[in-house]
């Protein structure tokens, strides 16, 4: 499934208290383009996100406001 080219990154994103919002998380950065892997660590508020291309600060930062969220 990963490809040797496939770009790691972890995102610090602030106001995630739950599982819910994980999955909210989860489910907005899934649907931007190349991303194959979303891991949300609610206490320390890191999104670990594995795509095929380095993503765009903005994509990201939609997406993290669209799930009622704030990104570092």
């Amino acid at each position: 499934m990963n490809n040797t080219t496939d770009v790691s990154e972890t995102f610090q994103v602030t106001g995630m208290t739950c599982d819910h919002c994980a999955h909210a998380v989860t489910g907005e950065v899934t649907q931007l383009p190349g991303v194959r892997q979303v891991r949300v660590d609610v206490p320390t508020g890191q999104v670990h996100v594995t795509s095929a291309l380095a993503l765009k600060t903005d994509e990201m930062r939609t997406a993290i406001d669209e799930a009622g969220y704030t990104l570092v």
